[in-house]
């Protein structure tokens, strides 16, 4: 996990080196002063002469600014190191969720994919921060010091025989009894941004119902949780300054009366003045730096979670991969099904396909029909694939789809579903997401096909709209639009159409699919739809129920020899027919 990790720093280890660096030369110069210091205040007491003070004074202030250089140069290279760090692997955790298949995708919830790739990556950045500078001066801080106390205070230094170990165990009991409640609280946070994202996707529903009170005290119950949480964690934590103090005031204490005693009773000749002070003073940074390492101990307690969770997503590998050497050019739109069976989990005990056998023409118009639940937009998921099947085949062009490079098997194949996607941008920019090299003529063409031309020009500024987030500022038959426009701008071989004319009229709908024929009459045509108006007039129409086909052929025949369809038709008509 580490090793994955950290080869996300990859052009940003100069300045990690850098940081490195300038940090061993900072400790080791605020570890030289105290002892500096110590022999200037024994020779001020011995009498010293004012230019060796004043010399002492100088090389005293020059080691001051180096160090203070060195702790700048490194602050400035771990921040570009670790915000470089930070970004690489925010890149690469958002590179792994775009090569995920459905069945990944299903795994991972989308708000846990959220906070992993922004609580998550911000918490290892912070840890990543720490090692690089502050985990590494400390415990060289720590070693310096106490070979320099040992050094200057000879049995004085005995105090951190006792204080250390006092500390390390407390520090270690801080650590290991806030975690267990850190790793709560990631798993809550991605049930609290769930209930954020499922409460802002539906704020039309929860205004409608009238529900804002019941959603308000529902996240509130979920952020009380995680604050209970939190604080049982920070109580635990909050030992960790006491504990501090403690030491502290021992080290003093200490060190005060034992090395006054000393320095009375020896004249000054085992300890004095000068070796109290700098005894004072390791002491002090002795102890800091063990403070410092607690923060760390409980900063990577913190972070440790997070790493995990983040290395699950960079190792989860793909469940749909490009073959060794794979097809990349798709002949025609035609597609064939071949005993095939699909569930969603290996683990799942029923099929959501079964016993499949289909064979469409290249340029076919095909309808859809059937039930809620029958499993019509499973059917067609499996074409581009969306989702691998468990058994049998699936050809397109005569090539079985698990032969073809992803990326070309997509491009050949357009989608337009019912809750379609528009993304923050122009009208223009939303609908070159099917040709980005689509002329201005070109998009204008095929917003015509899809009757969206008219409610277009009705904005103020035309195609230069810009729609919001998720597309809140157009209707649901005017969002279907512009994504039916979309999928044609990519002129496809198979354009797939799931219940995608369900929030326009029917008038509408006929002038869209008579545009179908115009503009793309080779392109095969896959038309789900509730409504048999959409499909009656399709090349085949095959009815689905519980995840099987259980009839094929024109609207005339099915009226004939499916009990289903017929049914569905009488509904819909009130018995009459048409012709």
């Amino acid at each position: 996990m580490l090793k994955r990790l950290l080869g996300c720093v990859r052009e940003f280890k100069r300045p990690t080196i850098i940081t490195l660096v300038f940090i061993i030369g900072e400790v080791i110069i605020e570890c030289l002063i105290p002892f500096i210091t110590a022999d200037l205040v024994n020779r001020i007491k011995a009498g010293a002469e004012i230019k060796s003070i004043i010399f002492t004074g100088i090389i005293l202030t020059v080691m001051a600014v180096m160090s203070l250089s060195c702790g700048g140069i490194a602050g400035y290279s771990c921040a570009k190191a670790s915000a470089g760090f930070a970004r690489n692997l925010r890149n690469d955790l958002f590179d792994s969720v775009q090569d995920y298949s459905f069945e990944n995708i299903d795994k991972f919830s989308s708000a846990s994919l959220v906070t992993r790739l922004t609580t998550d990556v911000t918490n290892v950045q912070m840890a990543f921060m720490m090692l690089i500078r502050i985990a590494v001066r400390c415990p060289l801080m720590l070693i310096f010091s106490v070979i320099m106390a040992y050094i200057m205070g000879g049995m004085l230094s005995a105090t951190f025989v006792v204080v250390i170990p006092i500390l390390a165990l407390g520090l270690i009991f801080i650590g290991r009894n806030a975690m267990p409640a850190f790793r709560r609280v990631f798993r809550k946070y991605d049930k609290l941004n769930e209930s954020i994202e499922e409460n802002v996707r539906g704020m039309r529903v929860v205004k409608g119902f009238s529900r804002e009170d019941y959603e308000k005290k529902k996240f509130e119950v979920a952020a009380d949780d995680i604050c209970k949480d939190f604080t049982r964690a920070e109580r635990i934590v909050a030992l960790n300054s006491p504990l501090m103090q403690l030491c502290v005031y021992f080290n003093m204490i200490f060190v005060l009366l034992v090395g006054s005693r000393l320095t009375i009773t020896s004249m000054g000749e085992t300890i004095d003045v000068g070796q109290i002070s700098a005894m004072l003073t390791y002491g002090m940074q002795i102890l800091i730096s063990l403070m410092m390492l607690s923060m760390i101990y409980v900063m990577l307690t913190l972070s440790a979670e997070s790493a995990k969770r983040i290395y699950e997503v960079l190792s989860e590998k793909p469940g749909i991969v490009n073959p060794e050497n794979p097809v990349t050019e798709v002949k025609d739109g035609s597609i064939v099904f071949e005993n095939v069976n699909f569930k969603y989990s290996s683990k799942a005990d029923k099929y959501a396909l079964f016993d499949i056998d289909l064979e469409i023409p290249s340029g076919a118009t095909v309808g859809i029909i059937g039930g809620t639940g029958s499993s019509k937009s499973t059917l067609v998921q499996l074409i581009p694939r969306l989702y691998d099947v468990i058994t049998g085949s699936i050809k397109v062009g005569g090539v079985d789809v698990r032969d073809y490079d992803v990326t070309a098997l997509r491009d050949s194949v357009a989608m337009v579903l019912q809750k379609n996607q528009l993304f923050s941008g122009t009208i223009k920019e939303n609908l070159r997401w099917g040709n980005e090299n689509a002329t201005d003529e070109e998009i204008e063409e095929a917003a015509r096909l899809a009757q969206a031309h008219d409610f277009v020009m009705s904005f103020q500024d035309g195609y230069d709209t810009y729609i919001e987030q998720g597309g809140t500022n157009v209707s649901g038959g005017q969002k279907q639009r512009l994504c039916i426009a979309r999928a044609l701008l990519k002129k496809p071989k198979i354009l797939i159409l799931d219940d995608s004319t369900s929030a326009v009229d029917t008038k509408t709908d006929a002038f869209i699919r008579s545009g179908f024929k115009k503009y793309i009459p080779d392109t095969t045509k896959l038309i789900i739809a509730q409504r048999i108006s959409s499909v009656e007039d399709a090349d085949i129409i095959i009815v689905m129920d519980g995840g099987s086909i259980v009839a094929k052929g024109t609207h005339s025949e099915l009226l004939v020899s499916s009990e289903i369809y017929r049914d569905i038709y009488t509904q819909q008509t009130g018995g009459g027919d048409k012709e």
